[in-house]
């Protein structure tokens, strides 16, 4: 087990199953893009340990509370770790998080962004340790998001080997 995976565990965390898309729906572009020694990681939602969307869906603000939104970005970090997992095949191989992108569906007057995605931030803080967690990150909010997720983020990080 990598280091990674044992500090989930002893934080009683998991990496939820491959992404159940809903019926119908087809990605033309892959979870994770390797280039060189960079992983690009497209757009991810929050899962559920069996890999369906996690609930509350909605907009932040109205429908989902900050609260919900900020667990939401948490699980969204499960999501993308296990996709790293499944491409790298060791959480180990991280050897800096770059860029984080974040997206929140947002109702009107919905201003606290930054504060939805640390949800995120904090845990591959938490998980990589400075410095290697920490990263450039962009907070905003949009009118939707696809199937009404209250989150979407996407990533890109160094990798070695």
């Amino acid at each position: 087990m990598s280091q990674i995976e044992s500090r989930l565990q002893a934080l009683g965390l998991a990496l939820p199953a491959a992404l159940v898309l809903p019926p119908g729906v087809k990605l033309p572009f892959p979870w994770v893009r390797i280039h060189g020694n960079r992983a690009y990681v497209s757009g991810h939602a929050a899962q559920n340990a069996d890999g369906s969307l996690a609930t509350p869906l909605g907009k932040v603000g109205l429908d989902v509370s900050l609260e919900q939104a900020q667990r939401l970005a948490q699980l969204t970090a499960l999501s993308i770790l296990a996709s790293l997992k499944r491409e790298l095949g060791n959480l180990d191989r991280i050897s800096a998080w770059l860029r984080v992108f974040g997206m929140v569906n947002s109702a009107p007057g919905f201003k606290q962004q930054p504060a939805v995605i640390n949800g995120f931030t904090d845990l591959i803080v938490e998980l990589y340790g400075s410095p290697r967690g920490l990263h450039a990150r962009s907070a905003v909010g949009m009118a939707e998001l696809p199937f009404g997720i209250p989150v979407e983020i996407e990533a890109e990080v160094a990798i070695e080997g």
